[in-house]
């Protein structure tokens, strides 16, 4: 069942937005940004973060609406049936180019031939954590663990999100056989591991960060090779011998025919928004690398993440059930 919320974010402005050349009627409606996944986690606290200055250099007010279910692919496949117009856009997570290879007996969309890339707006790494309930505090105990059976599970945003895959590739590399629990969004990874109902899982420092500060979550170690100046007394799973090396990415996505002059016009604006000290400032705090650049630089990593998750997905056999 799909989950709607709707947030109207940023101030109507009285600015035309002659540089979209949108309709007249059109410049009184907000701009739709659609969050495939629930409130409270990393994509939808980025959505929220960029809506007001985003609104504010394009003249419009912004509407913050997740759309959350099957792994993202809901509200994604809402903005793939979207006019063209700048009307809706989404905000997706690397997950987007991901999801449709699991769910591939229910065909989804096309992730480079749905969609008109606008922005890469950032990068992160991902995180194993485990709860303060199960004991475990570094990757040694997690797999002594996971070996004699008293963790069995993991929890992922979601079959076929980046989270997911590593799962996978932890279980490849490490020789264990963990179930993963899929779950809508990061937000709710997080609430399960804080109760203790699920002993680890995988996600993405900014939504944890505070509760590694506190010790209410016990960090085991993060899947890109060097360490993360955020979580910098994390490990790296390639500093225990395993060749593991993942980044997640965002990007800011319209349906597929987005005319040009709207697509350098809203990514010039974002470009802008980006460079905000507050932005880049509670980005780093997140754990995320800004991004920018031109739209050429998120077709690259769409396309590519594409093609090699694909191969993988069906490599480990990964499909959602």
């Amino acid at each position: 069942m799909t989950q709607l919320t709707r947030r109207t974010l940023g101030a109507s402005f009285g600015a035309s937005l002659a540089a979209l050349a949108l309709p007249a009627v059109a410049q009184t409606r907000p701009v739709t940004l659609v969050v495939a996944f629930p409130p409270g986690g990393d994509v939808d606290v980025l959505a929220r973060l960029y809506a007001e200055p985003l609104g504010a250099r394009l003249g419009r007010s912004i509407v913050v609406e997740n759309r959350s279910g099957a792994s993202g692919t809901i509200g994604a496949m809402a903005v793939a049936r979207a006019a063209p117009d700048g009307e809706t856009l989404l905000l997706a997570p690397s997950t987007f180019a991901i999801a449709p290879h699991v769910l591939r007996r229910n065909p989804t969309y096309d992730p480079v031939a749905d969609f008109t890339p606008v922005s890469m707006v950032g990068t992160a790494t991902l995180i194993l954590m485990a709860s303060r309930q199960s004991g475990l505090r570094d990757l040694a105990g997690f797999a002594a663990a996971a070996r004699a059976g008293r963790v069995t599970t993991y929890g992922s945003p979601g079959s076929g999100s980046p989270m997911n895959i590593l799962g996978e590739m932890v279980n490849r590399a490490m020789g264990l056989q963990l179930t993963e629990v899929a779950y809508r969004g990061v937000a709710p990874v997080v609430n399960d591991l804080l109760s203790g109902t699920l002993a680890v899982g995988y996600v993405t420092p900014g939504v944890v960060i505070q509760h590694i500060r506190a010790g209410s979550l016990a960090p085991i170690a993060i899947s890109e090779r060097a360490r993360n100046p955020v979580v910098p007394d994390v490990p790296s799973f390639a500093e225990a011998g395993h060749d593991i090396d993942m980044t997640a990415w965002y990007g800011l996505f319209g349906p597929r025919g987005l005319p040009q002059a709207l697509v350098d016009t809203l990514s010039a604006r974002m470009t802008e928004v980006l460079a905000l000290p507050e932005v880049a400032e509670r980005m780093r705090t997140l754990g995320m690398v800004t991004g920018g650049g031109a739209p050429s630089r998120l077709a690259q990593f769409n396309r590519a993440d594409s093609d090699r998750f694909g191969r993988l997905v069906r490599d480990l056999g990964i499909e959602a059930s």
